[in-house]
């Protein structure tokens, strides 16, 4: 039975290398996958699934304009799988038609994301996902300065300095964010 899967977690949990082993796996097996990521993530370049550890996949961006049904409708061979990576700019229109793909084309989806930004509010992809995925699950990492989990993602400046205002999108890794403890978050040892 397909289902629409959430999988969530703070900065650095390893969604992406997730991701790029859930494609290997379904392809090692002669299966066909889709791979999705959000057209505004160019850290590496727009189409691109990249982890931190070094793979990388080519994947369609999405735009606010992007029909995902349409597409996955019309591609052949079928998928086996729909993979989204950056799940969290989704539009609640991409979301219901992960959705759509999963009841009326019978095909399992899974999105990969963030749950909140570095405000804690959830940003829209997250929250749609949130209330229309059938599986939800959280991904696990530690915080950046002690030993629990990580939870939140704390924005920095160039400085290093943390940060809790400002437009909710700003593309980065490392050098940007931070996954931290609720503790560490509201007292960041920096």
């Amino acid at each position: 039975m397909a289902q629409l899967f959430f999988k969530y977690g703070a900065m650095n949990s390893g969604k992406s290398i997730e991701i790029i082993k859930v494609a290997h796996n379904y392809e090692e097996q002669g299966k066909s996958v889709l791979l999705f990521t959000s057209g505004l993530d160019d850290r590496d370049k727009v189409g691109s699934i990249s982890s931190r550890i070094g793979f990388k996949r080519k994947a369609i961006p999405i735009f606010r304009e992007t029909d995902i049904f349409q597409i996955v409708r019309d591609y052949k061979p079928r998928p086996h799988c729909v993979l989204v990576d950056e799940a969290q700019f989704l539009t609640r229109a991409h979301v219901l038609q992960l959705a759509k793909i999963v009841d009326e084309c019978r095909i399992p989806v899974m999105g990969f994301g963030l749950k909140n930004d570095f405000r804690n509010e959830l940003f829209e992809g997250s929250k749609y996902l949130l209330l229309y995925a059938d599986k939800i699950e959280e991904m696990k990492t530690i915080c950046w300065f002690c030993e629990r989990k990580a939870t939140m993602n704390l924005r920095i400046d160039s400085n290093g300095k943390p940060v809790y205002t400002g437009d909710q999108i700003q593309i980065g890794g490392n050098e940007s964010y931070y996954p931290v403890c609720r503790h560490c978050y509201s007292h960041p040892p920096i």
